[in-house]
């Protein structure tokens, strides 16, 4: 196998917070944005940090975000992304399109090959739905690509827009908070869920980020929960492929979506992995549950962070039985970042980051 690195040359985002990185950390800055009520059936409503207002039908909509984030990336020509593959990596796909149109659009590439056309994308389109891990597992299969030398450069796209099927899902397992998402919180109750497109532009060219390590790992046996030993087989693994030992971690960003038993689990988890607990960062009081899109959206709003000197602030309490610390600001020399998303059917994943301008420890 091949040993290219692979590094993070761009990217974009469009969440609650904003239309953009700058945006959003501006809103981040002002102490966020209040989820919106949003009503899946009558009678039944739950909050959700939704994206901006915008005006067109579903797909207009859609089609507009999608074209913004990727021009945040800065791309090569249009020539030069001929062979340059393109991953979309949604959970919800184009329910709200259905919804909204009465019907099925299609099979599941469908979507993919429509996002892929709304860009203008003339290399392959691959669709990866994997639950709440598909953008992580997306960044992986596109990384795995450059690292092979397969191909020099790869997008990542997770998508994750309106729709009421996937609220009401969520909402009839009785998994929503009514109120906010508390990561780690003594009095959490349940997740937000969030809408976001964010977008990864992936190549063997330096940069400031690269991508050293990653993982994915399925405990079917709790297809709707987190797995303590998936969550720590996927984080070890991470770490090998990344030649690191657990000491080398400075920041983890976990899954922390507010949920009573997962946030314990993956805190205990955790601690199996490191003798002392590295400090945190989390992101869906801010933003909501993105799901498939949760891995990139969170990963390029914490970079953007990171290189704005912005940083976000826990304003609750804690549960002091994990014990977990969210970081206040972002660790002194900090160089190597582990990033954890968990997903439905098992899923279970893991990236490594090296900030390759930070000052080496």
């Amino acid at each position: 196998m091949s040993d290219v690195p692979v590094y993070m040359a761009g990217s974009g985002l469009a969440c609650a917070l904003g239309r953009d990185r700058q945006e959003s950390l501006a809103a981040m800055r002002r102490g966020g944005v209040a989820p919106t009520p949003v009503t899946a059936v009558e009678g039944f409503a739950w909050p959700v940090h939704v994206l901006p207002p915008d005006e067109g039908d579903w797909w207009q909509r859609l089609r507009r975000t999608v074209c913004d984030v990727v021009a945040q990336c800065g791309l090569p020509d249009a020539q030069a992304t001929a062979e340059m593959p393109l991953f979309v990596a949604s959970s919800s796909l184009d329910v709200g399109h259905e919804e909204e149109a009465r019907r099925l659009a299609g099979d599941m590439q469908v979507f993919a090959d429509a996002v892929g056309d709304a860009i203008g994308w003339r290399g392959p389109v691959f669709t990866v739905s994997t639950a709440c891990t598909s953008a992580v597992n997306a960044v992986l299969a596109a990384a795995e690509l450059i690292r092979d030398g397969a191909v020099p450069r790869a997008m990542v796209l997770g998508i994750e827009f309106s729709n009421r099927l996937t609220l009401a899902g969520f909402g009839g397992m009785q998994l929503l908070s009514p109120d906010r998402a508390l990561p780690f919180g003594a009095d959490r109750n349940g997740l937000v869920l969030g809408e976001a497109v964010a977008a990864m532009y992936l190549s063997a060219a330096p940069a400031r980020w690269c991508l050293i390590g990653g993982a994915n790992v399925v405990a079917g046996t709790t297809p709707t929960g987190a797995h303590a030993g998936a969550i720590g087989a996927a984080c070890r693994a991470a770490l090998q492929q990344g030649g690191l030992r657990a000491q080398d971690i400075d920041l983890i960003k976990p899954q922390a979506a507010g949920s009573l038993n997962n946030d314990a689990i993956e805190a205990a988890a955790l601690a199996t992995v490191f003798d002392t607990l590295p400090p945190m960062v989390a992101f869906k009081s801010l933003i909501g549950h993105t799901l498939g899109a949760s891995g990139a959206a969170e990963l390029v709003l914490l970079t953007a962070c990171i290189e704005a000197g912005v940083w976000p602030v826990a304003n609750h309490a804690l549960d002091p039985a994990l014990g977990v610390v969210l970081a206040e600001r972002a660790p002194t020399n900090l160089q190597h970042i582990l990033v954890n998303a968990i997903g439905f059917g098992g899923g279970h994943a893991a990236l490594l980051l090296k900030d390759c301008g930070a000052p080496s420890a």
